[in-house]
């Protein structure tokens, strides 16, 4: 089927990042298959670390349908869109029904992107991985394609305003190499090797990284394990507890 929308907001997302003046520092494409299903998986520190997901595989030529929020999709700007590029919406009620929904897509041939952390990380490093990116790419019989992402927290990220601005802010993108998904292993231990993979593509991503914070009143992006000032997970843990 045409691609009525996907392709028409791929370029508005350029035509705003030129404007913006972002620099994007993507390796790893190739990782990417360039035909049948995959399941892309990231980690998770921003609003728009699916725009940057999905700009990695172009240069294979694939188009990623992402698995998001279901209240996403009723949004009167962002549902139409959400559904005309045939995202996934998920209803935590009915997890099931968006389960299938994708893995249908899969067994097409489809690329579904993932976030297994489920929510954006507010202390910008991983937080645990829920399985069902292990078991979608198990049940379709496709590989897990691990990546990262990092400098999308300094756009627009949670407790913090959007910064859409031309302030030539640097997003780095890594990708690995895809993982074999076996049924022959248990989803839990080939979630936690996933996760350390994704792990390691943050850690080459935060040391690629071109910038430093400016000053001490320009820290609160940075890990508070690497210097910075954003809350520890601990402190995450502990505030959405009260």
């Amino acid at each position: 089927m045409a691609e009525l929308v996907y392709r028409p907001v791929i370029g508005f997302a350029r035509t705003l990042f030129k404007v913006w003046d972002l620099k994007i520092d993507c390796q790893g494409s190739e990782n990417i298959p360039r035909s049948g299903g995959a399941v892309l998986v990231s980690n998770h520190i921003s609003y728009l670390d699916f725009v940057f997901n999905g700009l990695a595989a172009l240069p294979q030529k694939r188009l990623v349908r992402f698995m998001a929020k279901e209240s996403v999709f009723r949004h009167k700007v962002s549902g139409p869109l959400m559904r005309g590029m045939k995202h996934i919406p998920v209803d935590r009620k009915q997890g099931e029904t968006a389960y299938r929904h994708a893995l249908e897509s899969l067994r097409s041939g489809e690329v579904i992107g993932v976030f297994p952390e489920a929510t954006i990380s507010e202390s910008f490093t991983l937080k645990s991985f829920k399985s069902g990116a292990a078991r979608l790419a198990q049940d379709a019989g496709v590989p897990l394609v691990p990546m990262a992402v990092w400098g999308t927290q300094r756009l627009w990220t949670k407790g913090h305003p959007r910064n859409f601005k031309r302030s030539h802010i640097p997003v780095t993108v890594r990708v690995g190499e895809a993982m074999e998904a076996s049924r022959d292993e248990y989803a839990g231990a080939l979630t936690r090797r996933l996760r350390g993979r994704v792990q390691e593509l943050l850690e080459a991503a935060q040391r690629a990284y071109p910038v430093r914070p400016k000053g001490t009143d320009d820290t609160w992006w940075i890990p508070a394990h690497l210097g910075g000032t954003a809350p520890t997970p601990e402190a995450v843990k502990a505030a959405e507890a009260r």
